[in-house]
């Protein structure tokens, strides 16, 4: 699901989907989801997927210190 998103905002260019993808996941994804994301196998994600749950993973971690 990542990737389809990352895939939806691709044509604004690396950065701007990248914080689109992370934006979105953040505000709209079940916690539980999040985890099973970060917690897996993240080969499969497109470049712009990745670099959105780097940023996913940083504010699930911030939220919990």
């Amino acid at each position: 699901m990542a990737n389809q998103i990352a895939r939806n905002v691709e044509a604004r260019g690396h950065e701007i989907a990248v914080q689109d993808t992370a934006t979105h996941i953040i505000k709209f994804w079940d916690p539980r989801m999040k985890a099973t994301m970060l917690g897996g196998d993240r080969t499969l994600l497109s470049p712009i997927a990745a670099a959105a749950m780097l940023k996913v993973e940083a504010d699930v971690a911030s939220k919990a210190a």
